[in-house]
């Protein structure tokens, strides 16, 4: 699929190992606990306070020339499309991402060869091993959690989105709205009942074509799209649409995919603000494409303390930054 002469688990573990030695890549563990929804939703705040401190004087394209310590591969090996780069501030061991070789636009509509270099890395990920298993996610406009321009998307091994006793009791989201969720059946769009926006997901019942993913793809966006208008037209003056102008698309989503399925989530809010009982801020918790991951990532102890103390305080988090179920939203 990809053309690599060695495992991409070896290949990204390898270069994960000597980046690290040699500081050309910075890794900040977290500390995870689990917190649920008051439907019974588990979710894993990731602790990263370190992260706060990182901050780049100037925008700069990492994706441009990336560093060859943080080259992992071109994919595919011959008339590449795209290449895997590790993600130079990771709070996931082995976090890597897959880029563009062109400078194409993180807000326009994902083509066929995104799609199709996705699943394969998904697909040879665990080709030796089936419990070897990746998240792949994707943040697109605004409102997304999306922080660069040239388009690429994201892979995190779900292992190493486990820790041990701490995260007992989670799963990674995609997997339980496909295994839990309620499929239409003259659709086929699954959907989980006990999630406080709208989503809209595709379980793959077999290994998919470039083809097919491009329908999937763009049946999730059009119904992602469809939420959006939805919550405009009732809700006035709370949410606009992007410019569309040279290919941009008009709404943020996250869509995340596994060799299971892929998912949509239409967005309103990069995130929500923490507030203390006396109506001061605390914090401004931002979520990207890892909510379909089941996590979250925090920068300071403060909210930290109040996501484990006050879990009401997901429910809040996750209500403001989808589009509400309603009617509309829901109906397939």
């Amino acid at each position: 699929m990809l053309g690599l002469s060695e495992a991409l688990p070896h290949l990204v573990e390898s270069k994960f190992t000597s980046a690290r030695a040699s500081q050309a890549l910075l890794f900040s563990p977290t500390e995870l606990s689990i917190i649920r929804t008051s439907a019974g939703i588990p979710a894993s705040p990731s602790n990263a306070t370190s992260l706060c401190h990182r901050q780049l004087t100037k925008k700069v394209d990492p994706f441009e020339n990336p560093p060859t310590e943080l080259f992992v591969t071109d994919v595919p090996t011959v008339n590449p499309s795209h290449f895997l780069v590790l993600n130079k501030f990771p709070v996931i061991k082995n976090h890597f991402i897959l880029a563009t070789k062109a400078n194409k636009q993180q807000t326009h509509v994902l083509e066929e060869d995104d799609l199709k270099a996705t699943y394969a890395c998904l697909k040879t990920w665990q080709a030796r091993d089936d419990r070897c298993r990746l998240f792949a996610f994707f943040n697109s406009g605004d409102h997304s959690g999306a922080s660069q321009p040239h388009r690429h998307l994201q892979f995190l091994p779900v292992v190493s989105m486990h820790e041990g006793e701490q995260s007992a009791g989670w799963d990674v989201l995609i997997d339980s709205i496909l295994t839990s969720g309620t499929e239409d059946a003259s659709t086929k769009v699954v959907q989980h009942a006990k999630l406080p926006f709208a989503h809209f997901a595709y379980k793959f019942t077999s290994e998919p074509s470039g083809a097919q993913l491009v329908q999937m793809y763009n049946d999730l966006y059009r119904q992602a799209k469809q939420a959006i208008d939805g919550f405009i037209s009732t809700h006035p003056g709370q949410l606009s649409l992007h410019e569309s102008a040279e290919g941009d698309l008009p709404i943020s989503y996250n869509m995340a995919m596994t060799t299971k399925g892929i998912a949509i989530v239409p967005r309103r809010n990069e995130g929500h603000m923490l507030r203390r009982d006396d109506g001061t801020d605390i914090g401004f918790v931002q979520l990207n494409g890892t909510l379909l991951g089941g996590t979250l990532m925090v920068k300071f102890q403060e909210e930290w303390d109040t996501l484990r103390q006050h879990p009401k305080t997901l429910d809040d988090i996750l209500e403001a930054i989808g589009i509400p179920k309603t009617t509309e939203t829901t109906k397939l």
